[in-house]
């Protein structure tokens, strides 16, 4: 044996537990996917964007259920950026209609399937009747426990660390904890999802190479897999090939390649 691989194994032998388990994954425990290209999808077969909105929903339960499937923990779904706003009224208008109506007509399903459903995102610029809506719906399913599934809505990567931080300010100016106390995993405790795993593979659908500000945080060590089909086409096949992708991926963690090879003999 060379001096470097004795020094990789006698490195990889003092690595915490979690590190070694992470190496070894097969599947990820938490995905995430920013489902682009509704609107795309719908104006090439010349039909109004919400009609890919609308075909849009039976990918998510696609989505939904080959993640139960595959044994996946959490599923985070992008649905509606902060910055969506910006888009036309009237289609805002009508994903919040579509958003409300989904939410009334899916609910009785994901509870039958074990899912708990969990809205991540700031909710208070919602609509009162959407609002109760939501609240509605995380507590009929709070007790769920085979897959949960994070809905990202009104929620910005940057939006949840700055409200991490001012919660967290907050109590260093009120004295409840030092300044020395702000520290990573104390902002994380704060942050959307902070009883989960970590992102181990986020998706992105439609062609575009961007993750749009999205758990900017929480992928910090995340598998990025990008495909050009249009969400509407994001089928069963499709999100086991981008697992299929992460399965095969050397996550190395700051490591050598000798000390992932190392911990995958393990």
């Amino acid at each position: 044996m060379s001096i470097d691989s004795q020094s990789d194994t006698q490195v990889t032998e003092t690595l915490p537990s979690e590190i070694s388990a992470l190496v070894k994954q097969s599947i990820p425990k938490h995905v995430a996917i920013i489902m682009d290209g509704n609107g795309r999808w719908a104006q090439a077969q010349g039909k109004p964007r919400v009609v890919g909105h609308k075909a849009g929903v039976k990918a998510v339960r696609r989505a939904v259920s080959t993640a139960r499937s595959l044994g996946v923990e959490s599923l985070t779904l992008f649905a509606f950026s902060s910055e969506n706003w910006r888009r036309p009224d009237k289609e805002v208008s009508l994903l919040m209609e579509l958003f409300f109506t989904v939410l009334q007509r899916e609910l009785k399903l994901l509870h039958k399937n074990g899912v708990r459903l969990n809205i991540i995102g700031d909710i208070s610029r919602f609509s009162p009747r959407l609002q109760k809506q939501i609240a509605a719906a995380e507590e009929k399913t709070a007790d769920n426990n085979d897959l949960v599934l994070n809905v990202a809505a009104n929620y910005g990567g940057r939006w949840d660390i700055l409200q991490a931080a001012q919660k967290l300010a907050a109590k260093v100016e009120s004295g409840e904890m030092s300044s020395t106390q702000f520290t990573e995993e104390a902002l994380s405790e704060h942050l959307c999802m902070q009883n989960q795993a970590e992102v181990d593979l986020m998706i992105r659908t439609g062609g575009d190479y961007r993750i749009s500000n999205f758990v900017l945080w929480q992928a910090a060590y995340a598998e990025l897999v990008f495909t050009d089909t249009l969400w509407p086409d994001f089928d069963e096949d499709a999100f086991k090939d981008a697992v299929a992708i992460f399965a095969n991926r050397q996550r190395r963690f700051g490591l050598t390649g000798t000390q992932i090879d190392t911990i995958r003999s393990l």
